[in-house]
């Protein structure tokens, strides 16, 4: 067999690689018109300023709530300061403090009812009203 060559095998020819070459075919889409562009730009800032006069309408509400709670603070302690002016107020009107402090500023009750008391009265009116301007400019 080794050397009868009519038996021998016939030789194989070596396979040759094939590179295929692949050609791409690359589609370009056309641009944009000019004025589909400016449209695109148009809808885009029409949306901007949208948004933007949304945010500036919810920063005025902002700013009127906050207002509204420092009014309402204020509108308390006032109303708490009445409270306390209205139990002076009271608490002064009582006869018996006015008697007390008139005693303190001097001054002496006398009956209506008595003779020349007019005059009397009229004379610690007008010193009550001239001590009562004294006191009132000082402190």
């Amino acid at each position: 067999m080794h050397g009868n060559l009519a038996t021998q095998q016939p030789q194989r020819p070596e396979k040759k690689v094939r590179i295929k070459e692949t050609k791409k075919v690359v589609v370009r889409s056309k641009t944009l018109p000019v004025q589909e562009k400016l449209l695109y730009l148009f809808t885009v800032v029409i949306c901007v300023m949208v948004a933007g006069l949304i945010i500036w309408r919810y920063a005025q509400i902002y700013e009127m709530n906050q207002k509204i709670l420092a009014m309402e603070q204020k509108i308390k302690e006032i109303e708490a300061q009445n409270i306390i002016l209205k139990q002076q107020v009271d608490k002064l009107s009582d006869p018996l403090e006015l008697e007390k402090k008139a005693k303190e500023l001097g001054l002496s009750f006398q009956d209506p009812q008595t003779p020349g008391t007019a005059v009397k009265s009229q004379k610690t009116q007008t010193a009550s009203a001239q001590t009562a301007k004294k006191t009132k400019d000082q402190p």
